[in-house]
């Protein structure tokens, strides 16, 4: 066999060995998902101001309350998210729909893929069920 080769099997076989020691797992994931619903929540709840009037004057800081509920949120997408673990990289799908958060306020509905690759995390689709995509 050619060095060449076996060098590039080494790389390749490396290569791999690192992916999937730092292939996230689903704690990882329940963290990064509870941030990301924090953030998109905040932007709808509090900064397009979509909550209803009555609700607007009764809670003071509404980023405040959204962020104070990010273990909840997470612990919300873990329960909605489910995984394919590939070894060297995991693939998530959480699936929205539509739960029932307060009377009269519910979840949007949605399918969210994630990839969880070298300690990070890609959005790969995110779709609403009304069938708009981002």
């Amino acid at each position: 066999m050619p060095v060449a080769a076996v060098l590039a099997v080494l790389i390749g076989a490396g290569s791999a060995a690192v992916l999937a020691w730092t292939n996230p797992n689903r704690d990882d994931f329940q963290e990064h998902a509870g941030e990301q619903l924090v953030t998109l929540t905040t932007e709808e709840l509090c900064e397009k101001q979509s909550l209803p009037m009555v609700l607007r004057l009764w809670i003071r800081d509404c980023p405040a309350l959204v962020a104070s509920q990010r273990e909840t949120l997470a612990q919300l997408a873990g329960r909605l998210t489910t995984r394919w673990d590939l070894v060297i990289a995991s693939v998530y799908v959480t699936r929205l729909g539509r739960q029932e958060l307060l009377p009269g306020l519910r979840l949007p509905g949605a399918e969210v893929i994630t990839v969880g690759v070298a300690g990070r995390f890609v959005l790969v689709s995110s779709e609403t069920f009304a069938g708009g995509r981002e």
